[in-house]
């Protein structure tokens, strides 16, 4: 089942499906590891739910939900 970063819950895992944001913003998203395929769990999000964290390849990172709604994932 597809559905956006932004909606996945705290402790699902994913794969990424697509990535839909392009020029400056789609390269920083690549740049971050984050690339069609990879796979990625939500660990936490903060109180009004931005920004959201994710475990992805043994590191942590956080994705601002402008930037979360640009990339869609499989659910495991």
């Amino acid at each position: 089942m597809q559905m956006g970063l932004r909606d996945l819950g705290i402790g699902r895992k994913a794969n990424i499906a697509r990535i839909l944001a392009e020029g400056e913003l789609g390269r920083r998203i690549r740049d971050m590891g984050l690339i069609p395929g990879a796979a990625l769990e939500v660990v936490g999000k903060a109180p009004l739910h931005d920004p959201v964290a994710l475990r992805l390849s043994g590191i942590t990172l956080a994705l601002r939900n402008r930037e979360a709604d640009y990339i869609t994932v499989e659910v495991n």
